[in-house]
């Protein structure tokens, strides 16, 4: 199975559009989806699905199950948003998150008990054998360090790494090495970057050169697609439906956007060993139930 994380330090790189259209490029060729988002801003996977009107206090959530208090079934927790992709909601408790952890902690080894606040995510998906039932796995956690963070990378152990070819965009990829050797010591694990992916290209000499410098695997560069991102988040959808059910006519480069998706969704599998069952041809809209 594949797993993974997106991930930049950068903020504004196209983190959780990323995710989003990776999630339905993945789902649109056979395979089974889950999308968990760990960021309780409002501009998150939930609100781009149009998945996070429940908000309620009493409501059972993610947190609650890594702090070992669920007030339910782990499957509940689970809706599907479009392309049948399934996607777990944020909810406004994850800014508690880490308190919750720590607290969980402290209790813990007060009665001899070891509790670790960074493999909480990835114990519940163990718990509930969520690798057994899903093919693809993909966390989007908030670009802060924290245990939002380490939750994600230590529960999937590889990255996808959103990149914008900039000044400020160089200095993110510089500090990629040394972010990901700080993780692996942090987390003691083993940490891989499946791709770096360069988001709102515009063909410029500077941003050839950054792109260029690029120590990872860079299989597809997105051109700058503004209004075709903002639509995606003001229809609340994926790419691919706002193509499909928004536009007015198909534009032949929002198609290769769409097939960039699709080429760098076989790429991350093929890195992984997952064979997509159906896979569409690259950038190519079907109909969907």
């Amino acid at each position: 199975m594949l797993a993974y994380s997106t991930y930049s330090e950068a903020g504004g790189v196209g983190k959780t559009t990323t995710a989003a259209n990776l999630a339905v490029a993945h789902a649109r060729a056979g395979l089974d989806t889950l999308l968990i988002p760990l960021d309780q801003q409002e501009g998150n996977l939930s609100r781009l699905f149009g998945v996070d009107a429940d908000r309620s206090d009493d409501v059972d959530t993610l947190a609650h199950h890594m702090i070992r208090r669920a007030k339910g079934d782990f499957a509940d927790l689970i809706v599907e948003a479009e392309h049948g992709v399934d996607i777990i909601p944020e909810h406004n408790v994850y800014g508690d998150l880490g308190d919750w952890l720590q607290r969980e902690k402290e209790q813990a080894e007060a009665i001899g008990e070891a509790f670790s606040t960074n493999a909480a995510l990835l114990r519940v998906l163990k718990e509930n054998d969520v690798r057994d039932q899903y093919d693809v796995i993909i966390c989007d956690p908030p670009a802060t360090e924290g245990p939002h963070l380490h939750n994600a990378i230590n529960a999937t152990r590889s990255l996808v790494i959103p990149v914008e070819p900039s000044a400020k965009g160089a200095a993110a990829v510089d500090g990629l090495e040394q972010l990901v050797e700080g993780l692996q010591s942090t987390l003691d694990i083993s940490v891989g970057v499946l791709a770096a992916v360069p988001t709102r290209y515009e063909d410029t000499n500077d941003q050839k050169a950054i792109i260029e410098d690029i120590d990872y695997a860079t299989p597809e560069i997105i051109r700058k697609r503004a209004s075709l991102m903002e639509g995606c988040w003001r229809q609340q959808c994926s790419a691919y439906t706002y193509v499909r059910e928004h536009r007015d006519r198909q534009r032949d480069y929002e198609l290769d956007t769409l097939a960039k998706y699709d080429r760098l969704a076989r790429f991350l599998e093929e890195q992984a060993g997952v064979e997509a069952p159906d896979p569409p041809e690259p950038g190519t809209l079907e109909a969907v139930a």
